[in-house]
């Protein structure tokens, strides 16, 4: 069994416990839609920040420019970036993934007001700790945000590049996609961007990121065992924050009013 291998069969109760979830089976209206993508909008936003910072430690994107040495490694990070910072959107224009979702989020009439807040405090200078400590959100998003730039922070390629192969959105999109046609057929109109947003993540994920992350995790790891197990603790904290921020939207909606 190949180094690869060995990691996913590691984490794979985990992911069981993720894929069923008491989460889905209590999204059965627009509401609690809402409510779930209220919270899950910041992982969304938060996923950009981890595959830029694998762009930042992978490629040269200073200047004056100079090669890394892996021309490989560069092609796989910079075909991901390419469809998650400026895929096609619904309307047939370029979109990020985060954009897209914004738009689904409109579209569905879940409230914007904290993640707006957050993206329009973004400048540059101020340390995301801060910005994120004094940003209103759900705690079970900060929580998650917290673990994943404390993996970002590390500066650690093969920690980065696990939370992103393994913790991510290859999650979401089969879970998710019976469940928003159900409540699609109740509500018209009102998550056809999210039902666009899922199919562009199980295409993607299906045909072509879920090859190239594989690719790029042996290339950063190789036969290191070290290396591989760094990534295995990445993985495993990326999933356990993911497993507590379901837990907290479950919570939610089992806590509304009937």
């Amino acid at each position: 069994m190949s180094n690869y291998d060995q990691l996913q069969t590691s984490i794979q109760d985990l992911r069981n416990e993720l894929v069923s979830h008491r989460l889905y089976e209590q999204l059965t209206d627009l509401e609690s839609m809402h409510l779930f993508m209220e919270t899950h909008v910041f992982a969304v936003w938060d996923f950009m920040s981890l595959l830029k910072s694998l762009q930042r430690e992978l490629t040269c994107i200073r200047v004056p420019w100079r090669p890394t040495g892996n021309a490989r490694t560069c092609r796989f990070v910079n075909q991901i970036v390419l469809a998650e910072e400026s895929d096609i959107g619904v309307d047939s224009e370029p979109a990020s993934h985060v954009e897209i979702y914004l738009s689904a989020m409109n579209e569905s009439g879940a409230d914007l007001t904290n993640i707006q807040a957050l993206i329009d405090s973004l400048d540059g200078r101020s340390r995301w700790q801060k910005t994120i400590q004094e940003i209103p959100m759900p705690e079970a998003a900060r929580n998650f945000v917290d673990c994943t730039f404390s993996i970002i922070d590390s500066r650690d390629t093969c920690q980065i590049a696990s939370a992103f192969t393994f913790g991510r959105e290859d999650l979401l999109p089969n879970v998710f996609e019976k469940i928003v046609a159900r409540i699609s057929s109740d509500s018209p109109g009102r998550l056809q961007t999210f039902e666009y947003y899922l199919q562009r993540h199980i295409e993607l994920d299906g045909e072509e990121h879920g090859a190239i992350a594989r690719c790029l995790m042996e290339d950063l790891c190789g036969d290191n065992g070290n290396r591989w197990r760094a990534a295995a603790d990445a993985a495993f904290r990326s999933l356990y924050a993911r497993k507590q921020m379901w837990d907290a939207i479950a919570d939610q909606i089992e806590a509304r009013v009937p």
